[in-house]
């Protein structure tokens, strides 16, 4: 059974496809309601413990992903499990890194890199997404024909 997270949650961000991610600061408290059943943390440091499962992605504020092939390879099987739970993606304030990583996730969904920061902006935070190697790198991630192989890979 797919868990979803409840029309109107905090940060919550619906790609092109209808999957939703929650984004959010890990500086504010954890928002009432629905807790992620998968949480991505993109963080210069580990993170504390958490109730579910997680992954760390080393992230130092205002830069990119320390090792951008794993980033990639993350940010795809995060995009997997949005199909399957509640998936939040969470950095310190959550804009930056978390816009950055969302922006990702929609290039992965079938948004244009190009476009996928405005539209985060315009679905997420006008505040997402803080830098220009930010936006940068959502242009050049590499998009939906990976992430369509992946799940035709994963359907056979």
């Amino acid at each position: 059974m797919t868990t979803t997270w409840e029309p109107g949650t905090s940060g919550l961000l619906r790609l092109p496809s209808g999957r939703l991610v929650r984004g959010r600061g890990l500086r504010n408290p954890l928002p009432a309601g629905q807790s992620p059943t998968f949480g991505l943390y993109l963080l210069g440091r580990r993170p504390p413990a958490v109730e579910w499962e997680s992954c760390w992605l080393r992230w130092p504020d205002f830069r990119l992903p320390a090792d951008r092939a794993r980033a990639v390879a993350v940010l795809r099987e995060v995009w997997q499990r949005l199909g399957e739970g509640r998936v939040e993606v969470a950095c310190a304030g959550g804009k930056g890194r978390t816009g950055t990583a969302l922006a990702c996730l929609a290039v992965l969904d079938g948004v244009p890199g190009g476009e996928a920061v405005a539209y985060v902006r315009q679905h997420y935070s006008p505040h997402a997404v803080e830098t220009p190697w930010q936006r940068r790198y959502v242009a050049r991630f590499p998009g939906a024909q990976a992430s369509s192989s992946a799940a035709s890979a994963g359907a056979r």
